[in-house]
C-alpha cells in the first residue's frame, strides 16, 4: 500500500499542486516571520549595553528623576573612579535651512568622564563642556553640518540655542538609532534643553580591584533616599536584553496572529482539495477495496499521501520563508526602519514549520480520507466517474443555523453589554455558523448573484450557475476560505473609517479655531505660549493642560472658546466664567454638595462656581483612572497658570484677531514658532490628518499581513476550478460537441469562479460590517462617540479585487477545459 500510494501521488501530482501551493505559502509566512524576528533577537542581543561598556554600575531611576546632587555623592563613595549623570529624552535640531529637521530626535547627555565614554566617534570629539554638541553620522551628512561651526538645539526647555558641533558619532543600528536625528550634549546642558531636572542613570566606573557586586552595595548605601535601583553591569545588560526581547517577542506574536490565519485558510484549501481528489478517485479505491485492501489501509494511505505532500510543500515553504525574510531585512534597511539583524535561521524553526505544515495537511485530509474510505467495493463496477454529489444533512445545517443565529444576536447584544469578549465570540460563532450552514446558504447566494449573469450571457452564465451549485458541500467550502480572510479585512477597514469619522467629528465639535501649536514629542516648550499670547495680532492663544489633584481633575479652560465645547448647562451661566470662576461638572457638584456660587478651594486657592455644566471634552474614564466620572473643574487659562505653574500641555489652540486675514495669521505664529523645533503648526484639516494618519498605517499594515489569506484562498478558487475541469471532462466535451465554442467555455468557467469568489466576498464584507459595528456599539457604551461609517469605495475595491482575482484564477481551468479535443475527452475516463 506504501508503494502504490507513493506511485499514485507522482501521477496525480498536478492535481494536488495548487493545492500545495497554499501550504507553501503558510508555511513561508511563518517561517519568515520566525527567521526574521530571531534575526532581530540576535541583533538585540549584540545591541545590548552598547552605551554600557565602561560601566561597572549604575543607580537607574525607578519612578522619578535623579537629581544632579546624587551624582557628586556617588563620587565620593570608595571604590568609585568615575561617576556621571545620563539623561535619555527628545529634543529637536534647526537644519541649515532654518527648518526643524524631521525625525524624532534622541537627546541625551554624554558624560565628561573619559572612563565612561562608550561611543564610537567617527570624526572631532565627544562634548567635553557646555555649549558643544555631537550629531549622528547620517544627520550631519545630510544636513550638511561642519565641525566647528553652531547648530541650533532646542526641547521643551525653550527655543532652539546654538551650540558648537566638535564631532560626530555612529549610532547606526543600536538602540538609540530610531531614524532621526541623536543629539549628545553634556550633562547641564542636556537637562537644560529638555527641561528635565534629573538624570535617569548614574554610569560608573569601578576603581582598580574593586568588583561590580562590591561597588554596587557601597553606591547603595551612600545614596540612601534616593528612589532609585542600583545595577551591576551584568544586570544592566540582562535588563536591556529582557526589554528588546520582551517587545520583539510582542511584535512576533502580532505577525504569528496573521499567519495563523493564513495557515486555517490553506487548511480550508486542503481539505476541500483532498475531498475533490478522493472523491475523483471512487472507482479506484473501490477496485482497491475489491482486491482486499481494508478501509483501515485506504484511510491510512490517504494520511500518508496528505503527511508526504504537507512534507515536501513545507520544505519549500520554509525555503520561501528564507526569500521572504531576506526581503524584509532590505526592506527595512531601505526604508531606514529601526530594525536591525540579519535572518536566522535555527534547527528549532526548521522543525517546527515543517511539524505545522505536515499537521495541518494531515488534519485537514482526515476528515475527506475518512469519508473516501466508505465506497463499498460494488462501486468498481459502475459507470460513474465520481462518487454521487452528498447534500449536507439537516442536523448540520440545523446546528449551523443555531450557531450563526447565536453569533448574530451576541454581535448585536454586545453594544449594549459593553463587553468586547461577546463581539468576538459573536464573530467566531456567526463565521462557524457561516461554515456550517454554508451548503444550503452559499448555493443561494450564488442563484442571486448569477440572476444579472443568466439575464446577460444566457445559457452560458445558467451552466455556469448550475456546475457552480452542483456540489454544495464543495463551493461552500471553496467560499468560506474567502470570508475568513475578507471578514477581517473588511473589519478593520469599517472600523478605521468610522474611527477616522469619530477623530474628525471630535476636532470639530472641540477646536474651534484656525490653527494648532503641537508639540512633536515632549510637552511644548517653555516660553512659547508666553511668546505667542504677547503677539498684538493673535487674540486667544488656550494651552490644553490638565491636572488630578485630591480624585478631581483640574483642567484649563479660555473663557471665549469655552461656550463652543458646552453640551449642557445644568445651572448657572457659562457667560459668568472667566478669572476667579470655574465650571464644575454636575456629579462632581453632586457629590460635593456645590451650588452655583459656591466657593470652592483648588491648590489653596478659593474660586467662585460660575456655572454647572457639561462640555463634549470629558472623554470616557477607563479602569484605574484616579478621577471618578464627571469630577473635574474646569479654571481660566490665567488662574491655571497661577495655581500650577510647572504643568504644561501638548496642544495650544490659536486664533487671530478680527482684521487679520488667516495668512497673515500663519505667519506670525510661524514666525515665533520657527525657533522652536519641537514645535508644529497645523490647520483643523492638518490636525485630522495627523490623528487619523496612525489609522491608515495600521490599516495598512494589517490589509498587507491579511492579504496573504485572501490569496491562499483565491488560490483554493483556482484550485477547485482545476479540479472540477479534470472531473467533467467529457461533460465539457460534450457541450463543446453540442456547439458550445471555445470562448464561452472560458466564460462559463469564469462566471464560476466569480460567482463563488463574489459569494465569499460579500459573506465577508457582512461579518466584517457586523464585527465592526458591534465594536463600535462597545466603544460608544464605555463613553465613545463613534458612528459606523461604510467605506462604500473601499468595499467596492474589495469586491472588485475579488472579482478580478477569480478572472485570473480562471484562466488556467479555462485553458485546459477548451484546448483538450473533443474526441480525447470523450474517450477519456
Amino acid at each position: 500500500m506504501v508503494r502504490l500510494t507513493l506511485r499514485l501521488l507522482r501521477a496525480d501530482a498536478l492535481r494536488l499542486l495548487l493545492s500545495s501551493l497554499a501550504i507553501v505559502l503558510g508555511v513561508a509566512f511563518i517561517a519568515g516571520t520566525l527567521m526574521f524576528t530571531d534575526g532581530m533577537k540576535a541583533g538585540a542581543y549584540e545591541r545590548a549595553g552598547t552605551f554600557d561598556r565602561y560601566t561597572d554600575v549604575a543607580v537607574v531611576a525607578d519612578a522619578t528623576t535623579i537629581p544632579p546632587s546624587a551624582v557628586d555623592r556617588v563620587r565620593t563613595v570608595a571604590g568609585v573612579r568615575a561617576a556621571d549623570g545620563e539623561f535619555i529624552g527628545s529634543g529637536g535640531l534647526l537644519g541649515t535651512d532654518g527648518k526643524p529637521v524631521l525625525g524624532y530626535a534622541v537627546l541625551v547627555s554624554i558624560p565628561t568622564e573619559p572612563a565612561l565614554r562608550s561611543y564610537d566617534l567617527v570624526a572631532g570629539r565627544l562634548p567635553e563642556r557646555p555649549g558643544e554638541v555631537v550629531l549622528d553620522e547620517g544627520t550631519v551628512a545630510d544636513e550638511g553640518f561642519r565641525l566647528g561651526t553652531p547648530v541650533s538645539v532646542g526641547g521643551a526647555g525653550g527655543a532652539a540655542q546654538p551650540f558648537t558641533l566638535v564631532g560626530t558619532v555612529d549610532v547606526a543600528g543600536t538602540s538609540r538609532d530610531v531614524g532621526g536625528p541623536y543629539i549628545g550634549l553634556v550633562g547641564p546642558d542636556a537637562l537644560r534643553v529638555a527641561g528635565a531636572e534629573g538624570y535617569a542613570r548614574i554610569l560608573v566606573a569601578a576603581a582598580q580591584g574593586v568588583s561590580h557586586p562590591e561597588l554596587a552595595a557601597r553606591v547603595e548605601s551612600g545614596i540612601t533616599g534616593v528612589e532609585a535601583a542600583v545595577q551591576t553591569r551584568q544586570q544592566l545588560l540582562d535588563a536591556a536584553v529582557e526589554d528588546a526581547v520582551r517587545d520583539l517577542e510582542q511584535f512576533t506574536m502580532v505577525l504569528l496572529i496573521f499567519a495563523g490565519v493564513a495557515a486555517v485558510v490553506a487548511g480550508f484549501v486542503i481539505a476541500n482539495t483532498f475531498a475533490i481528489v478522493l472523491a475523483q478517485r471512487t472507482r479506484r479505491t473501490a477496485l482497491l477495496r475489491l482486491v482486499g485492501a481494508t478501509r483501515g489501509q485506504v484511510f491510512r494511505a490517504a494520511l500518508l499521501e496528505a503527511a508526504v505532500i504537507g512534507l515536501v510543500a513545507s520544505l519549500v515553504g520554509v525555503a520561501a520563508g528564507a526569500g521572504l525574510a531576506s526581503g524584509l531585512s532590505v526592506g527595512a534597511a531601505a526604508l531606514d526602519t529601526p530594525f536591525f539583524g540579519g535572518i536566522t535561521l535555527t534547527t528549532p524553526t526548521v522543525l517546527l514549520c515543517l511539524l505545522l505544515g505536515t499537521m495541518i495537511t494531515v488534519g485537514s485530509a482526515i476528515m475527506p480520507a475518512w469519508h473516501g474510505t466508505r465506497v463499498p467495493p460494488v462501486a468498481a463496477l459502475s459507470d460513474a466517474a465520481v462518487q454521487t454529489t452528498r447534500r449536507a444533512g439537516w442536523p448540520r445545517l440545523t446546528v449551523g443555523a443555531l450557531v450563526l443565529g447565536t453569533g448574530v444576536a451576541a454581535l448585536a447584544l454586545a453594544g449594549a453589554a459593553g463587553q468586547l469578549l461577546f463581539v468576538a465570540l459573536g464573530g467566531v460563532l456567526a463565521f462557524f455558523g457561516i461554515v456550517l450552514f454554508g451548503p444550503l446558504l452559499v448555493p443561494a447566494l450564488v442563484r442571486v448573484l448569477g440572476w444579472p449573469a443568466r439575464r446577460l450571457l444566457g445559457a452560458t452564465a445558467r451552466l455556469a450557475v448550475a456546475n457552480a451549485i452542483r456540489n454544495p458541500r464543495r463551493i461552500a467550502a471553496t467560499a468560506t476560505a474567502l470570508v475568513i480572510g475578507i471578514g477581517l479585512v473588511s473589519a478593520f477597514v469599517v472600523g478605521a473609517r468610522s474611527t477616522k469619522d469619530g477623530i474628525e467629528r471630535s476636532v470639530d465639535a472641540q477646536v474651534g479655531v484656525d490653527f494648532l501649536v503641537t508639540a512633536v514629542s515632549a510637552d511644548l516648550p517653555a516660553g512659547l505660549i508666553d511668546e505667542l499670547q504677547a503677539r498684538p495680532e493673535l487674540g486667544v492663544v488656550h494651552e490644553w493642560r490638565a491636572v488630578a489633584r485630591d480624585d478631581v481633575q483640574v483642567r484649563a479652560a479660555h473663557p471665549e472658546l469655552v461656550g463652543r465645547t458646552v453640551e449642557r448647562v445644568v445651572a448657572g451661566d457659562v457667560g459668568q466664567f472667566g478669572p476667579g470662576t470655574v465650571l464644575v461638572y454636575p456629579q462632581l457638584a453632586e457629590a460635593r454638595g456645590w451650588t452655583v456660587g459656591s466657593t470652592v478651594t483648588v491648590a489653596g486657592t478659593p474660586l467662585r462656581i460660575a456655572a454647572v455644566a457639561v462640555t463634549n471634552t470629558e472623554g470616557p474614564v477607563l479602569d484605574g483612572s484616579p478621577v471618578a466620572a464627571g469630577h473635574i473643574i474646569e479654571v481660566a487659562d490665567a488662574d491655571f497658570t497661577r495655581l500650577f505653574p510647572a504643568e504644561r500641555g501638548r496642544l495650544a489652540e490659536v486664533q487671530q484677531v478680527d482684521g487679520i486675514s488667516v495668512q497673515q495669521a500663519r505667519e506670525v505664529i510661524e514666525s515665533v514658532v520657527s525657533r522652536y523645533p519641537t514645535v508644529n503648526v497645523m490647520d483643523q484639516s492638518a490636525y485630522k490628518k495627523m490623528l487619523t494618519g496612525t489609522v491608515d498605517m495600521l490599516l495598512a499594515f494589517v490589509t498587507a499581513l491579511l492579504g496573504l489569506a485572501v490569496v491562499i484562498a483565491l488560490v483554493g478558487v483556482a484550485n477547485t476550478l482545476t479540479l472540477s475541469v479534470v472531473e467533467r471532462t467529457r461533460e465539457n466535451a460534450v457541450l463543446r460537441a453540442v456547439g458550445l465554442t471555445r470562448g464561452r467555455m472560458r466564460a462559463m468557467l469564469a462566471v464560476e469562479a466569480v460567482l463563488i469568489a463574489m459569494v465569499g466576498a460579500v459573506l465577508g464584507v457582512g461579518l466584517g460590517t457586523a464585527v465592526s459595528a458591534s465594536a463600535m456599539a462597545v466603544i460608544n457604551r464605555i463613553g465613545g462617540d463613534f458612528d459606523v461609517v461604510l467605506p462604500w469605495g473601499q468595499i467596492g475595491l474589495i469586491l472588485a479585487a475579488a472579482v478580478l482575482a477569480a478572472l485570473a484564477a480562471s484562466i488556467l481551468p479555462a485553458r485546459r477545459a477548451a484546448s483538450r479535443p473533443v474526441v480525447e475527452a470523450l474517450a477519456g475516463d
